[in-house]
C-alpha cells in the first residue's frame, strides 16, 4: 500500500516537473502568431502531445520488457534528469509561464500581420512534442512498472495538466522551486532503480543476456 502511494506521488511529481519545456515551446510558438491563430495553435499542441503520449505509452510498456532495453531506458532517463536539472537551474518554468500568459492575451506578444503561418507554428510544436512526450512517458512507464491503471492515471493526469492548468502549474513551480528539486530527486531514484534492474533483472537484465552468450 505504501509503495502504491509513493508511486502515485512520484507520477504526479514527474508530470508536474516535466511539463515545463512542453509548455514553453507551445507558448512561445503561439505567442509568435497573430492573436486570432494562437488558440488554435495551443489546442493543436495539446492534442498532439496527448496523442503522442498515448502512442509512446503503448510502445514503451512492450519495449521495456525486451531484454537490454530496460538498461537503455535507464540511461535515457538519467539524461532526462540531467536536462531537467539544467531547466530548473535556468528557471525555465518562469519563462514558460510568461510565454503562455502572453499567448493568452490578444494585446501581448506579436500583434501585427501574420509573419509565420499556422502550419509552420504547428510543425515546430509537433517536433518539440515528440521529444518531450518520450521523456514524460518513459518516466511514467518506469514508475508504473507494468501497472496499467497507474500508467493510465499518469498519462491522463499529464494530459489534463497540459489542457487545463499549464499556466497555473508553471506559476506554482516558479513560486515553489522546491517542488521541481523534489521531482528531480524522485526521477533520479526511479532512474537508479531502473538502471539496477536493467543490469540484474533475471529476465530483462543485461547480465542475463551476457550469461546466454556461448563462451
Amino acid at each position: 500500500m505504501l509503495q502504491q502511494v509513493f508511486d502515485f506521488g512520484a507520477i504526479v511529481l514527474a508530470d508536474l516537473v516535466l511539463s515545463g519545456d512542453n509548455a514553453l515551446i507551445i507558448g512561445m510558438a503561439a505567442a509568435s502568431l497573430s492573436p486570432e491563430l494562437r488558440r488554435r495553435a495551443i489546442l493543436f499542441g495539446i492534442i498532439v502531445a496527448a496523442g503522442l503520449r498515448i502512442v509512446f505509452a503503448l510502445v514503451a510498456t512492450k519495449l521495456l520488457g525486451v531484454p537490454g532495453l530496460l538498461f537503455l531506458g535507464a540511461l535515457l532517463l538519467f539524461w532526462v534528469c540531467w536536462r531537467l536539472y539544467g531547466e530548473i537551474r535556468d528557471n525555465i518554468d518562469r519563462e514558460a509561464a510568461e510565454a503562455l500568459e502572453t499567448a493568452d492575451h490578444d494585446d501581448e506578444g506579436y500583434t501585427g500581420p501574420p509573419r509565420k503561418t499556422l502550419v509552420q507554428a504547428l510543425i515546430s510544436i509537433t517536433i518539440a512534442d515528440l521529444s518531450m512526450s518520450i521523456d514524460n512517458v518513459l518516466a511514467v512507464a518506469a514508475i508504473a512498472d507494468g501497472d496499467t491503471s497507474m500508467l493510465v492515471f499518469g498519462l491522463g493526469l499529464a494530459i489534463l495538466l497540459m489542457a487545463f492548468a499549464a499556466t497555473l502549474i508553471m506559476k506554482l513551480l516558479t513560486r515553489y522551486p522546491a517542488i521541481s528539486w523534489l521531482g528531480l530527486v524522485v526521477l533520479l531514484y526511479v532512474a537508479g532503480d531502473m538502471f539496477y534492474r536493467g543490469i540484474a533483472d533475471p529476465e530483462t537484465g543485461i547480465l542475463m543476456m551476457v550469461g546466454r552468450i556461448p563462451s
